[in-house]
């Protein structure tokens, strides 16, 4: 990317983003050295103006902003940074520095997605993801294979709100497939789009 940072003595506004909700979490600062340090780390680095040095956001609060795309606009002289936030972005603890819950304007199933995530990174014993996560790919896969045999006999049998449950199901366990693999809904959603043009 042809990122122009001796526009601004060297920095550039990075807009934090979101890449599951699209909300805006906040705005910071890169030099150089910031940009590179979160390419190669995947943690989103910034360059502090009051304190003139790099700091990796979470490095503190254990909350980092995991990158997952980065952009630069039509002038070169701001960043779009999507990430994925491992907890609240703001130092007053809010979802946003904006004052905004980081809920999804998508549907309901990016906050599943999400909500799955959360189990992984903070197992709760009596969870049932987490006893999935527990169990292994093995038993995600067996559980997905048999959901898919449910909502196929249930299909066949026209018993159509039984397949509903059946295809909740479903989806649920293919989330979880996708989140022990690492892999979020948008991945598939592009591979989706990609098959439609």
């Amino acid at each position: 990317m042809n990122i122009d940072f001796d526009k601004s003595n060297g920095l550039v506004p990075a807009i934090i983003q979101d890449a599951v909700t699209g909300k805006v979490l906040m705005l910071g600062y890169m030099n150089r050295e910031a940009y590179a340090k979160t390419l190669e780390s995947g943690k989103v680095t910034f360059f502090s103006r009051s304190r003139q040095e790099l700091w990796t956001k979470g490095e503190t609060s254990g909350n980092f902003l995991l990158l997952k795309d980065i952009r630069v606009d039509c002038d070169g002289d701001t960043l779009l940074v999507k990430v994925e936030p491992t907890g609240p972005t703001c130092h007053t603890g809010a979802d946003t520095c904006f004052e905004e819950a980081n809920s999804s304007e998508k549907p309901f199933l990016w906050e599943l997605e999400h909500v799955i995530a959360g189990r992984k990174a903070n197992p709760q014993p009596e969870s049932y993801t987490c006893k999935l996560f527990d169990a292994g790919i093995q038993r995600i896969a067996q559980k997905i294979g048999e959901e898919a045999t449910e909502v196929v006999i249930d299909a066949v049998s026209d018993n159509v709100p039984r397949m509903k449950e059946e295809v909740a199901d479903l989806l649920y366990h293919m989330l979880v497939l996708l989140a022990d693999k690492n892999v979020s809904l948008a991945e598939i959603m592009a591979v989706l789009e990609k098959r439609h043009k």
